[in-house]
């Protein structure tokens, strides 16, 4: 029986599309071709397989090569699922043990890091360091997630958020945002409640 894994042109293909699906400033393919992040993306998905066989100098130079040009830093070692979207890109960072699942939502300056080599030098050979991240997850302009934590589908880390622990599907977690100060009025009840909540994203 032919398996239903698709193939590398396929999933590439799907990348395109996802551009076009949610990024309302571009509006077909060929637009979405100068996507500042699909490079990365295309070039880890080429890294990656070299990764698997065995081919790790091959995949490094691939995976430099798209961080010089994308601002963008995958990990050869990364797992990325189908229809992830990087939006703009710049300083994206991704190490080496990451899981990103399906249809995974990624905006810039996002970090999906380790703790620290004071840390991870002392795990056992091949411990996880990185998050895993759940299908349908959103991370927030800014957003950084550190060590070998799960973060459940469908949740949204907001901007500027910082992670260290595991967050259950569907959760929310949110940044404080920019209290505002005026002089000489008191602010409305409903003006308090607004500096109270957190961004969800960049958008």
């Amino acid at each position: 029986m032919a398996s239903s894994t698709p193939g590398l042109f396929q999933i590439m293909k799907e990348d395109l599309e996802v551009v076009v699906a949610r990024d309302p400033s571009m509006r077909n393919r060929r637009e979405a071709l100068l996507h500042a992040a699909l490079p990365a993306l295309w070039a880890h998905r080429i890294a990656h397989r070299l990764h698997q066989r065995g081919h790790r100098m091959t995949a490094r130079i691939i995976a430099w090569h798209a961080r010089r040009s994308t601002s963008v830093e995958i990990h050869p070692g990364a797992v990325l699922g189908r229809r992830v979207f990087i939006d703009h890109g710049a300083a994206v960072v991704i190490g080496e043990t990451a899981v990103v699942g399906d249809d995974v939502t990624i905006y810039h300056q996002v970090t999906l890091g380790a703790v620290g080599w004071w840390s991870d030098n002392n795990r056992p050979e091949g411990d996880r360091r990185h998050p895993v991240v759940g299908a349908h997850v959103v991370l927030g302009t800014n957003a950084t997630v550190l060590g070998p934590v799960t973060i459940g589908s469908h949740a949204v880390i907001g901007a500027q958020a910082l992670v260290n622990k595991d967050v259950p599907a569907g959760a929310r977690v949110l940044a404080a945002t920019a209290v505002i100060k005026t002089v000489g009025r008191r602010p409305e009840p409903m003006e308090d409640l607004y500096a109270m909540t957190a961004s969800a994203g960049s958008w």
